[in-house]
């Protein structure tokens, strides 16, 4: 009896043993490949799965996107311009059987060709086409990647650049040229508003032409605007204020009432008959002092 519960007992433990090892769970991103004495059966789709714990030699493989750095490398450019260059791939397993069969490890041959393709790629193009043309630059790098990784059921989804090293000379050079470019657009810029300022002018200076008075409008906003400042001196155009003169019918140097304006002077004609006298004895005064000649002193010694 006692026997009989020794090998009931071990029995047991043996068949625990068995399921415990006979069971195997696939999880919904896996998927399973499964080898039978060395050859394969096929895949196992996600769930509960039963395998001979002797016979059986299960895989899993994940189907989820795995995201691989490119490590960063000195490429030499189209134009002989040394470059530091990383990138990122995202790639996912879409044949788990190739996966499992055909390539030992996935990860490292993805990094691998990878490496080896970007190069290649960014050897192909100029420093300016490297730097402008990144979206066609991953574009190459993925379709490459996707002819050489299909026959292992990898897809690769995505190849971005993530970085680019240059120089410093070639930065310093980059940023001289990025200046003259600013400095050329300003010049043009300028030049173009000067040209339209020109063209403004011309057609205000006919308008003038046609309406004298917009000229003496424009003054007078002139003087506006140099009072807002709270100016003590205040400047008349000269053409305002002969056109003023012409308005009121006087003369220069007369008021708007025929008095003369301060600091002006009176013409011969328009001096009162006193002063045109003290004129007038003044001038013969001069006649005769001009007219007199002076003779040489004599000799007392004569």
């Amino acid at each position: 009896m006692k026997a009989l519960i020794i090998l009931a007992v071990v029995v047991g433990v043996l068949a625990v043993l068995w399921l415990a090892l006979a069971i195997k769970i696939v999880k919904q991103y896996e998927q399973g490949v499964l080898f039978r004495f060395g050859r394969l059966v096929g895949p196992r789709p996600p769930g509960l799965r039963f395998v001979f714990p002797v016979a059986d030699s299960p895989h899993r493989v994940s189907l989820r996107i795995v995201t691989m750095p490119i490590q960063s490398q000195g490429i030499i450019t189209h134009d002989n311009v040394s470059v530091d260059v990383s990138a990122v791939a995202y790639f996912r397993v879409v044949d788990a059987v190739k996966s499992v069969v055909a390539i030992e490890n996935v990860d490292a041959a993805i990094n691998q060709i990878a490496q080896t393709t970007l190069r290649k790629v960014v050897g192909r193009h100029n420093l300016d086409d490297t730097l402008s043309e990144t979206d066609r630059i991953n574009l190459d790098i993925r379709e490459i990647l996707d002819v050489t990784t299909a026959e292992w059921g990898i897809e690769v989804t995505l190849v971005e650049l993530k970085d680019i090293q240059l120089p410093e000379s070639m930065k310093r050079a980059m940023a001289r040229q990025a200046e003259a470019e600013r400095e050329k657009r300003a010049k043009i810029i300028n030049a173009e508003g000067e040209s339209l300022a020109a063209a403004a002018l011309g057609e205000a200076s006919d308008t003038m032409m046609d309406h004298p008075l917009a000229l003496q409008l424009r003054n007078l906003q002139s003087l506006v605007e140099i009072g807002v400042d709270k100016n003590t001196t205040v400047v008349f155009p000269a053409p305002l204020m002969s056109t003023i003169h012409r308005g009121t019918g006087g003369v220069p140097g007369q008021g708007v009432h025929g008095r003369r304006a301060p600091g002006s002077t009176r013409r011969p004609d328009q001096a009162s008959p006193r002063v045109r006298r003290r004129a007038d004895s003044g001038a013969a005064d001069r006649s005769r002092l001009t007219g007199l000649r002076l003779s040489p002193p004599s000799d007392p010694r004569s």
